[in-house]
């Protein structure tokens, strides 16, 4: 990018990101697809082997999937464009978030809301336990046992989970697991 910002540029960045925010059903990921058509074919800010690197480096890099949004924004316009984007596709989310948590706080004893948590609760814990199944170190009888120590201390104490993970990455540093 030139030395002086482009506003045009950054606001269209911006609103391409607010925009497929609210289309990122399944994870920022998802709306790959539409950027690539708006960002490649439609205003040529990047060629596909430009896209395709900044999805490849993001998704190499450790931490949440939509990190590649920011990438493609830096690509096109530097650090405020990867600012832009980033702000862009987290307004939408975090907003939702942040009126769910106020809702749910301001009606907490509502019998429909009390239904809902009763009823996300078996899911999410299933959901969760389908994904200790996938991830467990079925290779590792220490990996398996330490596993298992874990899900007993979170199910019967208060240990903060913080704590427990930092424990086991301890341990894996060690090299005992």
């Amino acid at each position: 990018m030139s030395p002086g910002l482009d506003l045009a540029l950054l606001a269209g960045l911006f609103g391409q990101a607010l925009l497929l925010s609210l289309l990122a059903i399944g994870g920022a990921i998802t709306v790959a697809p539409d950027l690539h058509r708006v960002m490649v074919d439609q205003q040529a800010w990047l060629d596909d082997a430009q896209f395709g690197h900044a999805i490849a480096i993001a998704q190499a890099a450790p931490g949440p999937n939509l990190l590649f949004i920011p990438v493609l924004g830096y690509q096109v316009a530097g650090l405020p464009g990867a600012l832009a984007m980033l702000v862009g596709i987290l307004i939408p989310s975090t907003t939702l978030a942040l009126a769910a948590l106020r809702l749910g706080q301001t009606h907490a004893q509502h019998p429909a809301l009390r239904a809902f948590k009763a009823g996300m609760a078996p899911i999410t814990l299933g959901l969760m336990l389908a994904t200790g199944i996938v991830l467990a170190p079925w290779d590792s009888p220490p990996g398996l046992l330490l596993a298992g120590a874990v899900a007993l201390l979170v199910w019967r104490t208060r240990v903060h989970l913080l704590l427990l993970i930092a424990a086991g990455a301890l341990l894996g540093v060690l090299g005992w697991v």
